[in-house]
């Protein structure tokens, strides 16, 4: 468990950085904490129960007006702490246009 998975350096706060984790559509939100953050991704511990959240594709706000945000999915679970890949522009497209190319050989 103690095998560091992201690529890139990362910086850790001492006390945690105050944060949120939105659904894309809305309907749920849930305060967090930034225990790291690199390039690709971050470390969040979260408040309350994530059971019954689509955390496959959500936001990570990082600020109280909701300006400062990353598009992020669901890397791990461990209790209560998630590890988060950050979703660039066109991310999505790419991964679709990989799937499509991929014929099963009958």
């Amino acid at each position: 468990m103690g095998t560091e998975r992201r690529k890139g350096d990362r910086v850790t706060f001492e006390r945690g950085i105050a944060a949120h984790i939105m659904g894309i559509d809305g309907t749920w939100r849930r305060d967090c904490t930034m225990e790291d953050v690199s390039e690709s991704g971050a470390k969040l511990t979260i408040d309350g129960s994530v059971e019954g959240l689509h955390l496959k594709e959500f936001f990570l706000l990082l600020s109280s007006t909701g300006l400062a945000y990353r598009r992020c999915e669901l890397a791990w679970v461990n209790g209560d702490q998630i590890g988060v890949n950050f979703l660039k522009q066109g991310d999505k497209k790419k991964k679709t246009a990989r799937r499509g190319t991929q014929a099963a050989d009958v």
